[in-house]
Parts: structure tokens; sequence; C-alpha cells
């Protein structure tokens, strides 16, 4: 008798289980599959057969809206074409161009540094210079000795001399092993290597100070020091052009819903702290998290966010446009950001690049903090193509774009570019 109560208990925990379970699935990650399994179409296929003909060396103005190209995929505002740079790149992440043009690829998931060889504005070989490496991402060349590459993986950064026979030199260690595992490197206008490292967990008081913050250190490695700190996940990171301030995406901790909280791109000044774990988006309390007072005091005290994004959008890699590239004045030192799109979201949300209206001084135009969408298309028919990833504006004035599902590099340019 006692055994089979004992048993009846049993199975009535794991239909429990199963049901919370499937309960918090159907929540949180019913949206995932889109973003998981390969799609039916080859990206790089439909843009190979697509890509409008270029004439007399000018990209042809695309009609409006642009999705009247015969096979495209992918619409771009009236003026810009898109076509495939670089492809073979499985999981490619960050761009860096070296002194001599050509472009230096991390392939995260493949744990290799590649570089390709670029005449003109083609790539004739591409070759995975440094392999085995433990989920390589941030690439960063010394303004100052051009052919010093410096490069963080998930467990340390190092520099090496590209183009000789140097060993890359480790100049600190990283926390590692949980979590986020991106790191980014980017060299500052005060001349100093900075770095961003992602939490250990979705929400979390973290034991790791180094965990959830940006740091920066000298060239050599020495004087590694906190710049600031309450950053969940700020994957990417530039300073402007005009006001030299450092400007992060930020991503939201999941398990609060589809709409909460907001993805953020924030201004991050030394010193400061900007509300992770207690808070998120304009200093809002995560009461989930936690709901004591000195919570809330901590998020009285933080740095609001610059701009709030849709949540779950997955903000990466964005640029401020150049004043000096062919591209309309309208454009001059706009935002373009890279939305790499949702994976716990019920409807999918993301995939695609978007335009924020900002004055020199990245002020909004117009007194609005709306996004425009600049590239469209790589979730259609429930699939997703491709997500995006960095973006950075090439010696030649395009812009190039890292997809690291599809594993292929693009090259957007304006109708106004001679090519």
């Amino acid at each position: 008798m006692k055994r089979g109560f004992i048993a009846v208990i049993v199975i009535v925990m794991v239909i429990i289980g199963i049901i919370w379970a499937g309960a918090f699935v159907w929540d949180n990650i019913k949206g995932a599959l889109p973003a998981l399994l390969s799609p039916s179409q080859d990206i790089a296929e439909l843009l190979d057969r697509s890509t409008p003909i270029v004439q007399d060396g000018i990209a042809p103005l695309q009609s409006n809206p642009p999705q009247e190209i015969i096979g495209s995929p992918l619409a771009l505002l009236p003026g810009f074409s898109i076509s495939i740079f670089a492809k073979n790149l499985s999981g490619a992440r960050v761009m860096a161009f070296d002194l001599f043009g050509n472009l230096w690829v991390s392939q995260t998931k493949e744990g290799t540094i590649s570089l390709l060889e670029v005449n003109g504005n083609r790539v004739i070989s591409a070759d995975a210079v440094f392999e085995n490496l433990r989920n390589p991402h941030g690439l960063a060349f010394d303004p100052e000795d051009p052919s010093l590459l410096y490069f963080a993986e998930e467990n340390k950064v190092s520099r090496v001399r590209v183009y000789s026979d140097g060993e890359p030199e480790t100049l600190v260690s990283l926390p590692s092993n949980e979590g986020h595992f991106t790191r980014t490197l980017g060299f500052g206008p005060d001349g100093r290597l900075y770095v961003s490292i992602g939490s250990s967990c979705n929400v979390c008081n973290e034991s790791d100070p180094r965990r959830a913050a940006i740091y920066s250190m000298r060239k050599d490695g020495s004087d590694f020091k906190l710049f600031a700190e309450g950053l969940r996940n700020a994957v990417f990171f530039t300073w402007h052009p005009a006001t030299t301030e450092l400007w992060v995406t930020e991503m939201g901790r999941d398990l609060l819903g589809d709409n909460l909280p907001p993805d953020e791109i924030n201004i991050v000044k030394e010193g400061r702290h900007y509300g992770w774990p207690f808070c998120y988006g304009k200093n809002v309390q995560d009461l989930r998290f936690d709901s004591s007072i000195n919570a809330k005091q901590i998020c009285e005290g933080a740095s609001p966010a610059h701009l709030e994004i849709p949540a779950h959008s997955a903000p990466l890699g964005f640029v401020f446009i150049p004043n000096n590239i062919g591209w309309p004045q309208e454009y001059w030192r706009n935002l373009l950001v890279a939305y790499h799109g949702s994976w716990n979201r019920n409807v999918p949300t993301g995939y695609k690049i978007v335009r924020f209206k900002l004055d020199k001084d990245g002020s909004y135009v117009g007194g609005t903090t709306e996004a425009e969408d600049f590239v469209t298309g790589w979730f259609t028919l429930g699939e997703v193509l491709g997500r995006p990833v960095a973006m950075i504006f090439g010696p030649d004035g395009a812009l190039y774009v890292s997809d690291d599902k599809a594993g292929v590099i693009y090259r957007i340019v304006h109708a106004g570019q001679r090519e």
C-alpha cells in the first residue's frame, strides 16, 4: 500500500514537471526554432542571382519599393544595393581592415581568425591564419602600429604581428567557462585598449567583478582597470566621432516575457553603473530578481539607457555613418544598428539593420527615437536566412556586414558611390 502511494506521488510529480517544462518552453523559447534551423534557401545563392548589375562603375538606383528586384530576399532603402562580398565563412563575426586593405574576420564558433586578401572590391583568397582558438571574437589593430593585431578569446586578450612568423603574446586573462563568452576590443581616443566582458548568467549577483563590465588597459596589458559596470552583455561598442563618448549595444535579460526588458543603447561614462542586474531600460527595477530597498537605491543612482530597443531584438554591431563616403547628406552621422534577432520570443523580432536619425552630436533629429528599417528580409516566410552581426566601413567607402548564421559578408553601396 505504502509503495503504491509513493509510486503515485512520483508519477504526479513527473507529470507536474513535464507540464511545467512544457509551459516554460511555450512561454519563453518556442520562437527559437527559426533561428536554430537551417533555411531551405541559401541567401548567398539568392543574392548572387539577384544583385543588380553595376553599369559605368555606379551601382544603379534601386526601385521603390526595393522588393521589386527579382529574386532578392533583402530590401534596402532606395538608392542602396547589397551583394555577397565573401562566403563560406562559418560563424563570421568581427571584422577589421589592415593597412593593406585586407580584411580579418573572427569566426567564433569555428575557433579561427581568417584573412581575406582583397583586390579591388573582390576577395581573391581566404585563409584561416589563427586556429584552435577559444571563441575568438574581438579584433583591433593598434592605430599607432597598424600591423599589430589585438584579438580577444573567451579567456584572454592577445596581440600578434601580422604577416610575420611571430607567435601571439598573451596580455591579460579573462573570466570564462560560464555565460556570455564573446569579448570585444577597441582602442579608445585615449590610446587605451578596451574590452567588454559579459555576465556569467541571465540575471544574478556576480562573484567576479570583471563580469558584466567594460575594462581598459594599456597596450601591453598593464593597468587593467574597471571603466564601467552593470552592463549585462555589451557585445559591441565604439566611440562617437564628434563627442568621443563611448556608445554600446546592450542585451537585456531573458524570461520576462515577449516585451520585457528592452534591449538598449547606452552612452557609457567612466565610473558609472548601468543597472544590471537590478534594473533595466530607464532604471526600471527588476522586481522579479530583487525587490529590496537596496536594489531600488542602486537603480535610482544608475545611468539609464540612452535608447530603448524592442525586447529580444539582440542589437549587436553598429556604426556612425561618415560624411565623406558618397552617401547622401541626410545619412551623415546617422546610426546603423544590426539586430541579430530573437531566439526566445514567441513572435520573432529583429533580423534586420535599422537606422536612427542623429545629428552630428548624437542627438535625435526631430526629437524622435524611432528607428527606420535600413535592411530587412533575413526573416521571411517563417525562416531565418541570416543574422547580421558586425558592420564596418571599408577603405572603399562601402559598408561591410558579417552574418554568422549564413556564413557570409555582405557589401552595401549607395548609387552615388563610384566602384
